[in-house]
């Protein structure tokens, strides 16, 4: 079962570096930006969205080393994943200052970048 759990790990550590196209220090600066505060949803009367403190531990995990990645951060990417993969599909016609793109970002993903 060890090994299954390691495969698995391997292939969300994988799609997680796919997703996330952003580098810390990118993410960290859009993090402080208005829009990037002003989009998504906040839970429970928190005072940032779930993807701005989703942006947060993304920045956490990019800058841990691969085998220093605990079972929630592993959980956490899985989340991300799912997070861009789900959102991408949604597409807007009209992707320059749109919400789609601010909340793609938040989660470390730029839908814009080559």
């Amino acid at each position: 079962m060890a090994a299954q759990h390691a495969d698995d790990q391997k292939q969300v550590y994988a799609d997680f570096k796919e997703a996330v196209n952003m580098t810390p220090a990118a993410i960290e600066k859009w993090l402080d930006t208005p829009e990037s505060k002003e989009v998504g949803q906040k839970k429970d009367g928190a005072s940032e969205s779930t993807g701005h403190q989703s942006g947060k531990k993304i920045i956490e995990i990019l800058h841990k080393k691969q085998a220093e990645l605990t079972d929630d951060d592993y959980v956490h990417m899985h989340k991300v994943i799912s997070y861009v993969k789900r959102h991408s599909a949604q597409k807007p016609a009209e992707v320059e200052g749109s919400n789609w793109l601010y909340s793609l970002k938040n989660w470390g993903h730029d839908p814009q970048k080559k």
